[in-house]
């Protein structure tokens, strides 16, 4: 296996895959000093003032001669002469490939009666507020496979119940951007593909009211959504066993639904970073990038939530 790697032609440095010991070589360059795993190390003579390039793209400027093999890292590189305001030509588009012929493939999924195809079949309990976030965990929990495996032993078709809790919901503005974003994100859970039905537990004087969400999500009660407030039903050990009892109603329904062919052009995956390290740019993204491909080919949708 090679000790560095390089991720573009036009580079001016290649990557260290491990430490790299003077006198070792890189594409027959003689390594100049240590070269610490993950670091950049020069591959030409880089003049002062000149631009570093990684993935083709200008990552600095070096502000004092780089020779062949030496280690190249902030103690060598600034923004330049114009402090980062240079100009950036990304050349859009410079490497579309021709779109591949469309690919078919399946996978056991539900179908679902608007259309919509889901790779589980869940149950979700959901809290309109922090104040409902523990009722809402221990109502999941009676139905966990781990702890109480019997719950759910006579529903085969349902993959589990899954309880979706947040830490706001209540001192906050009735009428701000916060709860508008609360209340899309709590639309977009109880109507996901993914779940069979929802059971909403609130607190019941918290501002974000549950009838106002439903009013505004243009959503309504019946028999995959339910709603009810802690208040409501006399305190938590109650609300426990209202939840558990409305789940178990649902259950039945929820396990009707079987798993059946579906086309792969269903699947939307989202990516999300996992930390910005060193090896970001070199594994995880091209990995997934491969991925997203395939999974592009066969007509599915990948969306990036951090770009």
């Amino acid at each position: 296996m090679s000790s560095f790697i390089r991720l573009h032609p036009s580079d001016d440095v290649v990557i260290a895959r491990s430490q790299l010991m003077s006198g070792s070589a890189v594409e027959g360059v003689p390594v100049r000093g240590l070269i610490p795993p993950g670091h950049k190390v020069a591959t030409r003579a880089i003049a002062v003032g000149e631009p570093v390039r990684r993935y083709n793209q200008i990552i600095g400027f070096a502000h004092q001669a780089i020779a062949p093999g030496e280690h190249v890292h902030t103690h060598n590189l600034n923004m330049g002469a114009e402090k980062g305001n240079f100009e950036r030509d990304y050349a859009i588009g410079q490497d579309v490939k021709p779109e591949p012929a469309r690919q078919q493939a399946s996978f056991m999924g539900y179908k679902r009666s608007d259309g919509r195809v889901a790779t589980r079949n869940y149950i979700g309990v959901l809290s309109s507020v922090n104040c409902s976030a523990t009722a809402a965990r221990a109502i999941a929990d009676h139905f966990s496979k781990r702890n109480n495996p019997q719950a759910l032993a006579s529903f085969p078709n349902v993959d589990g119940v899954v309880a979706l809790t947040h830490g706001t919901g209540c001192g906050m503005d009735t009428e701000g951007l916060g709860i508008q974003l609360l209340e899309r994100t709590l639309a977009g859970y109880a109507t996901h593909a993914n779940f069979w039905g929802v059971v909403v537990v609130g607190l019941g004087c918290e501002a974000n009211q549950l009838s106002t969400w439903l009013a505004h999500s243009s959503l309504r009660v019946g028999e995959t959504l339910k709603v009810f407030n802690i208040q409501d039903s006399g305190g938590t050990r109650l609300t426990v066993e209202k939840g558990i009892a409305l789940i178990e109603e649902m259950l039945p329904r929820a396990n009707a639904i079987t798993r059946e062919p579906c086309s792969a052009e269903h699947i939307t995956v989202g990516l999300q970073c996992g930390g910005s390290d060193g090896y970001s740019g070199i594994s995880a993204n091209p990995a997934l990038g491969v991925a997203v491909d395939l999974l592009v080919q066969h007509g599915g949708t990948a969306i990036l939530s951090e770009t």
